[in-house]
């Protein structure tokens, strides 16, 4: 599952690609590997900047890094080296400007449009978005109303021990909520009773708090998400700060759990 943010960088690069191998082949001019060039460098770029920032987690699990399906990716870096590696191609060699200037140009006004329209979604869902009432049940068999968890920072995630993403993001989340005990960390999975959650925290060692059932998938079906593992962020009044859409690394986590703490202190 693809976040939007990533669909739209998606859509410009496979846009500006394709612009440029036309225009390309229209003027008899080898732009092939000037397009390669560009697409890596960029793709490159968007996730060492991402890997700086976050350092620290990385480098206490080196292999992460390789592991692209964390979503830990800097577009804006991406895209600022491309250009700049576009440009570069573009002064030595005359014959390459227009088809790469006009790519480059299609590519940032797909990010711009793509961006604004995804801003405006998210900031509509976020402004609507609140703990849900729906009450849920715990392994012990009490009812518990997720609107309950208000007052404190909490990271709701929604998972299912079918999974695979959801059980590789599982003991880093765990570790999160031993380490943050400012934030809740509450884990709803979706569609499974007491008995099959019991069995897969007892196989993989897993010890949560905060862990609820929601069998008919009511939690995802009110936060209007389908897809698993998602993890949303609500501030301490319990408003929605944040939404991310499939697995989380130790990286990607830190960077959202920044963004939720940085929100609190602007409030």
């Amino acid at each position: 599952m693809l976040s939007p943010t990533v669909v739209v960088v998606l859509a410009a690069v496979l846009l500006g690609e394709t612009i440029a191998l036309w225009l390309g082949r229209r003027a008899k001019v080898d732009v092939d590997r000037s397009v390669v060039a560009i697409v890596l460098a960029g793709a490159l770029s968007a996730r060492l900047a991402f890997v700086w920032q976050w350092r620290t987690a990385y480098l206490a699990a080196p292999l992460s890094i390789l592991d692209i399906r964390d979503g830990g990716w800097n577009p804006v870096a991406g895209l600022g080296v491309g250009c700049g590696l576009a440009l570069w191609f573009g002064l030595r060699d005359a014959a390459l400007r227009k088809p790469l200037a006009v790519a480059m140009l299609a590519s940032l006004s797909v990010f711009g449009v793509g961006s604004l329209f995804v801003h405006s979604l998210d900031s509509a869902k976020l402004a609507e978005g609140g703990l849900p009432e729906y009450p849920l049940t715990s392994l012990q068999g009490e009812a518990v109303v997720l609107a309950h968890f208000a007052g404190r920072p909490t990271v709701l995630n929604l998972w299912a021990s079918w999974c695979p993403p959801c059980r590789r993001e599982m003991p880093i989340l765990r570790d999160a909520q031993a380490n943050r005990p400012d934030i809740n960390f509450v884990f709803v999975n979706q569609g499974e009773n007491a008995q099959q959650v019991s069995r897969y925290l007892a196989e993989q060692g897993l010890v949560l708090s905060n862990l609820l059932l929601d069998p008919q998938g009511h939690t995802a079906a009110s936060l209007g998400q389908v897809a698993f593992p998602t993890t949303y962020l609500f501030n301490a009044a319990g408003r929605l700060i944040d939404v991310r859409i499939g697995e989380l690394s130790a990286a990607t986590l830190s960077e959202r759990l920044a963004h939720l703490t940085a929100a609190e202190r602007s409030k």
